[in-house]
């Protein structure tokens, strides 16, 4: 059965923190808070987690769409080809926010998904759990949304319905508050021009 953890966004406590980074560095797979909606992902280096969280998406892991959240910006060139000062301003100018910006990916990417991916979700949400856990495992994780099997609700909000529903299946729920239930806006920058793929919570800045 999954740990539950309860943090808080403005007062993550150190010791529940350490517990969490280190279910990342064991190859486990949480279930974590965003600025959008709840996230399941592993450490992007765990090749057992991804596939796990490929099983739980009921997707092949090399095809798989899964963004990769990051710390901040010093670190997104390592594993993109596509890092000039024009992508850097769009991305500065939205970043941390409720986006998904698509570039192109070079071979520092999993090698479970070179062969296929030519290119790389990048997210830095505007949320200092997630950002707390990546800034302590130095590295960026695996980000794909936790959806609702309802028809009307896309998206769970209640960190304690997502933990019933995935108690069994992951190793960690981390209950960071409701979640919203509109997910981010996905931008693609890969082909050189900006094109908005989905409108989600966040307003492209220019």
């Amino acid at each position: 059965m999954a740990e539950y953890i309860k943090l808080y966004e403005e007062n993550t406590n150190p010791k529940d923190l350490k517990l969490v980074t280190e279910c990342f560095k064991d190859g486990g797979v949480v279930i974590y808070p965003t600025d959008t909606v709840y996230a399941l992902g592993c450490d992007i280096f765990s090749k057992e987690g991804i596939e796990r969280v490929a099983r739980i998406k009921n997707v092949k892991a090399d095809k798989a769409d899964f963004s990769f959240v990051f710390y901040d910006l010093s670190h997104i060139s390592e594993y993109t080809k596509q890092f000039d000062s024009s992508v850097f301003k769009i991305l500065k100018r939205n970043l941390p926010g409720p986006f998904t910006f698509i570039l192109e990916a070079n071979n520092s990417i999993p090698k479970l998904f070179r062969n296929k991916k030519k290119t790389l979700g990048i997210r830095i949400p505007d949320n200092s759990i997630c950002r707390s856990i990546v800034g302590r495992l130095e590295r960026p994780i695996i980000s794909t949304s936790i959806h609702d099997d309802d028809e009307v609700i896309e998206y769970t909000t209640d960190p304690e319905l997502i933990f019933e529903k995935y108690e069994n299946q992951v190793d960690m729920v981390i209950d960071g508050g409701f979640g919203n239930n509109e997910a981010s806006t996905v931008v693609d920058l890969s082909k050189g021009e900006i094109e908005i793929i989905r409108q989600g919570i966040g307003e492209l800045l220019l």
